[in-house]
């Protein structure tokens, strides 16, 4: 049985409480839900069951200290033309870098075919259809100065996604710790 899959870190309760409070305030917008937030480091896409199951043996192999990290402020996508999702942003972070890097290299080795997109790392606030942007440009303003808690990164998240009328709804495959000692 085929699954889309993608890679993810959660943030912790009262992160996604906050970034609750900023989803509101746009027409037209589809809101995702508190408990699906997320900070998606590399999306996979469909793959079949054995190359499932080889992926998520793979990811064990990463290796990473665990980090902290910062939301902060907001901004849309695409940078040009009409905004189509509004996200959270990420504070410069070096270990996620290295993190997200980590991932995308060992996925490549398995001859994962990936995205070939510059990552910058956010958190998908709402997608937007027919929002008209002076509108997306006042939440803008309200928001964009936006800064969220901290929060410890000790783990990634390998979800599946099954798209619906509503969006996806996301499940977890595998929980993967970061331990302190990278020599480990």
């Amino acid at each position: 049985m085929n699954k889309r899959l993608f890679i993810a870190i959660d943030p912790p309760a009262a992160v996604r409480e906050q970034l609750a409070l900023l989803c509101c305030g746009l027409p037209a917008a589809r809101w995702v839900a508190p408990d699906q937030l997320h900070l998606t480091l590399c999306f996979i896409g469909e793959v079949d069951g054995a190359t499932f199951l080889d992926l998520r043996e793979a990811l064990t192999e990463i290796v990473s200290a665990p980090f902290d990290l910062r939301v902060q402020g907001v901004g849309f996508f695409p940078p040009r033309g009409q905004p189509r999702v509004v996200w959270a942003g990420i504070e410069r972070c070096d270990p996620l870098m290295s993190l997200q890097r980590k991932i995308v290299t060992r996925l490549f080795r398995m001859g994962i075919e990936l995205e070939n997109r510059k990552y910058t790392p956010h958190i998908t606030l709402a997608r937007l259809q027919h929002t008209p942007a002076t509108k997306v440009g006042k939440y803008l303003v309200e928001n964009g100065l936006f800064s969220g808690g901290s929060f410890i990164v000790d783990h990634f998240v390998l979800y599946s996604s099954v798209l619906g009328r509503k969006g996806a709804s996301h499940c977890v495959e595998h929980i993967y710790s970061l331990c302190r000692d990278e020599s480990a």
